[in-house]
């Protein structure tokens, strides 16, 4: 599923992380340690293995959000829907070997009555939140 780069928030980041993607893929995968790593993330909750068509709810910033997994392709990406009051997002990473490294893409599109209403916070949010998100997922994986 690909983001919409028209929506009314669109943000996209990436960060070189000094390991391998296995690594990598397995702290981004593990839905349920999230919060253990991403203080921006209250609580997460996968009931089963990662796959396509899976859901978890899970709650960032304050909002409770409910999603399904739409992209599990292991060490390369990793991608989910979700929706909470007033908007809908998709959200995808990407992981690509550089060296020994690994180079993480990640980028959302956001909408919604709420998300058009707010689209100046909202983007400015979503970028200091996916720098954030990035630096966290490179310190546990580097750790």
């Amino acid at each position: 599923m690909q983001v919409n780069s028209k929506a009314p928030v669109f943000q996209a980041k990436e960060i070189l992380i000094q390991a391998s993607p296995d690594r990598v893929w397995a702290v981004l995968t593990d839905i349920n340690q999230w919060s253990n790593w991403n203080p921006k993330i209250s609580w997460a909750m996968l009931e089963e293995a990662p796959r396509v068509g899976a859901k978890f709810n899970w709650k960032i910033n304050g909002a409770s959000i409910r999603s399904i997994l739409h992209t599990v392709n292991t060490n390369r990406a990793f991608g989910w829907s979700g929706v909470t009051f007033g908007g809908s997002a998709i959200h995808n990473w990407y992981l690509e070997h550089k060296n020994g490294s690994t180079l993480v893409k990640v980028e959302e599109s956001m909408e919604g009555w709420l998300v058009a209403l707010f689209k100046k916070k909202m983007n400015k949010d979503l970028a200091s939140d996916m720098v954030f998100w990035l630096e966290q997922l490179k310190n546990k994986s580097e750790n």
